[in-house]
């Protein structure tokens, strides 16, 4: 008999299971031009822009009932991806060969971050699904996650306003913009994430590729 997984059982065991993200990250989130420089007006477009996209009941705030909404949209299309033949399940076979994928795409991330660091076969992975973004990824804004969210709601409401939320965006931008002139380099966005890292007692990063 198979063994089968059905969406209900799929978030529990999506939690154990480490999902590559896309190489890159946020380095260039919001960069509208893509001229490798983040501007201010960039980033508060970019903020308004995803807070459109994190309220999902289109209520004019982020709360639970929108995190809740993500996280099942994104395990209904987790499942939907792993259920290769359409069936409503999840077999054995299905969930084996999803494993099969992700870590051969796992091992070509880490060969590429390896060469970028002039040591190859090394590099980091983070999970991309840890209750979404999950863990301390900020990101622009503090969207990474409910941690993340909550840190902009400045009113202790426990709901996160349009305005809060770009003002959260524009904080951690005046944070990155470490000589005030209005613009976020590519050196200035390593700093940040570098001293985060040292904060976190984390080792370095590699360099960014050119």
């Amino acid at each position: 008999m198979k063994k089968k997984m059905t969406l209900l059982t799929l978030g529990a065991a999506l939690i154990a299971v480490p999902v590559l993200a896309a190489p890159g990250g946020d380095r260039n989130m919001g960069d509208a031009n893509k001229d490798g420089v983040l501007t201010r007006a960039e980033a508060e477009a970019h903020a308004k822009a995803m807070f459109v996209k994190l309220d999902v009941n289109k209520d004019g705030k982020l709360d639970q009932a929108d995190r809740s909404a993500r996280h099942a949209e994104r395990r209904a299309q987790m499942f939907d991806r792993l259920d290769a033949n359409k069936d409503g399940s999840i077999s054995k076979a299905e969930w084996d060969q999803a494993d099969a994928a992700r870590q051969a795409k796992r091992a070509e991330w880490k060969a590429k971050r390896g060469e970028r660091a002039g040591a190859p076969g090394e590099g980091g992975e983070r999970h991309a699904i840890r209750g979404h973004h999950g863990g301390k990824r900020g990101g622009h804004g503090g969207h990474g996650g409910p941690g993340g969210w909550m840190k902009a709601d400045a009113n202790g409401d426990k709901a996160i306003s349009q305005a809060e939320f770009v003002a959260g965006a524009l904080a951690r931008f005046d944070r990155m913009d470490a000589n005030k002139d209005g613009k976020v380099t590519v050196e200035e966005r390593q700093a940040m994430r570098q001293a985060m890292r040292d904060k976190r007692g984390a080792p370095p990063a590699p360099p960014a590729a050119n």
